[in-house]
């Protein structure tokens, strides 16, 4: 089994590190079956909130050829998806999940946000029904380059919201972002405004674990963990919750003093 190189904590965040981002995502989709097989051995169903993005395909991918999860019994969210755009668009959330993982798993439900909702604050109510309905066994998600949880970015982040889903405008970080992960061909084709899960919501999953690969993704980890805990880097807010781990390779923990 592949193993990380350190292990740490930055107050109740605990973090690992990886010679690479492949060995990174062996070990995280390891790790994700055998607690996928220790909770349906309790109970009928688990359900798990996926996060779409570059830093999760090599783990989906090493997930899903392991083998050994009963998806069956598996009920499937994802955290965000553009407003206005189709679920076959090229840069759908929804399209995304229905090529990486339901088509190839065939889990019991894959609840998708329609980001083309006719009544978008309709849609908000609809989807924080589903996800209140039953508590999130699982959280996975990334960080962006600037700091946000799915699309919580820093002027719209509330560690205290009181939705669990909401509608929120992009910054200019993440729109770019966007468009240089080659998601869309320029910034003026980036919708402005998306639907996203909240960080209460997101904190409120039994274990969460954040993937944050890459030499692009350093400056901002380095914020994380060694900045102050605020929504001026929403994802530091990870570091309050005792259930959740930060996955880094040596690439994006370059810049940290490690004095761990």
């Amino acid at each position: 089994m592949i193993a990380a190189t350190k292990f740490f904590s930055v107050d109740d965040l605990k973090v690992q590190i990886y010679n690479s981002e492949a060995e990174m995502a062996q070990d995280v989709a390891e790790i994700v079956r055998k607690y996928l097989q220790d909770v349906l051995e309790l109970q009928d169903t688990a359900a798990v909130l996926l996060a779409t993005g570059n830093s999760q395909l090599k783990f989906l991918d090493a997930l899903i050829a392991l083998g050994g999860v009963d998806w069956s019994r598996i009920i499937l969210f994802h955290l965000d998806e553009y407003l206005g755009i189709t679920a076959d668009h090229a840069a759908s959330f929804r399209r995304y999940m229905r090529e990486r993982v339901e088509k190839r798993v065939f889990p019991q439900q894959f609840h998708y946000i329609e980001g083309d909702a006719l009544q978008p604050v309709a849609e908000c109510d609809r989807y924080t029904k589903l996800l209140q309905a039953q508590p999130i066994d699982l959280c996975c998600l990334g960080v962006g380059e600037n700091g946000h949880l799915a699309f919580n970015d820093p002027a719209v982040a509330n560690f205290q919201d009181p939705y669990s889903v909401k509608l929120v405008k992009l910054d200019a970080i993440n729109r770019q972002q966007q468009v240089n992960t080659g998601h869309f061909p320029n910034l003026n084709s980036v919708p402005q405004y998306a639907f996203t899960v909240t960080l209460p919501l997101i904190c409120s999953a039994k274990k969460i674990l954040c993937l944050a690969p890459e030499k692009r993704k350093a400056q901002v980890v380095k914020e994380i963990l060694q900045g102050s805990i605020s929504t001026e880097y929403p994802a530091s807010i990870l570091r309050k919750q005792s259930q959740a781990t930060l996955f880094l390779d040596i690439n994006s923990a370059s810049l940290l003093s490690l004095k761990y």
